[in-house]
């Protein structure tokens, strides 16, 4: 079974939602992009809420998205998953990343973002702190990829319109 490599996180020291998936597909892998697969609806609904131009290059779209207040990385920091379905994933083989470090080096974070049922459920598992959990809100958001098929782009939207709900709050006191 393929070991899957997750990507670096997407971040900067103002960030303060963090967004999380599972773990790359093939596409993204092949691509070194996050969410490349052109079906995956992610860039699509980021552009249309933070109105980035959903035609400008990946890394300018990476940037207005980082200028926004918002991170981007994975639960995974790798796992084996023959092809692209987190269906798939061998949940033994399963190490998350880093957030202790994460948490620590952007402290701004008041919001998680989860891309999907198993970003959510992976890092549950697998992560807690109770400092965190008081202080960070968690949102379970329907998955971009095009294996949710279940909903329409415009139902996806709706969901993840709390993002720009939440970047327009002011900043939390003890930040």
């Amino acid at each position: 079974m393929t070991i899957i490599e997750s990507f670096e996180a997407i971040a900067d020291k103002n960030a303060r939602i963090l967004v999380l998936g599972s773990i790359p597909g093939i596409r993204s892998l092949q691509d070194q992009q996050y969410y490349a697969h052109p079906r995956n609806q992610f860039w699509p609904i980021i552009c249309k809420l933070l109105s980035i131009n959903p035609d400008s290059a990946y890394v300018e779209r990476l940037n207005k998205l980082t200028l926004s207040g918002v991170a981007l990385w994975d639960v995974m920091k790798r796992c084996r998953r023959p092809g692209s379905m987190d269906s798939n994933i061998d949940f033994t083989s399963v190490v998350i990343n880093d957030f202790d470090s994460f948490f620590e080096s952007h402290g701004k974070i008041e919001a998680i973002l989860f891309n999907g049922a198993t970003a959510d459920k992976i890092f549950n598992k697998h992560y807690y702190s109770k400092a965190f959990t008081e202080k960070i809100k968690r949102y379970r958001l329907p998955s971009t990829s095009p294996a949710n098929a279940a909903m329409s782009f415009e139902q996806k939207l709706e969901n993840w319109r709390v993002l720009p709900e939440l970047l327009n709050r002011p900043l939390q006191e003890s930040q």
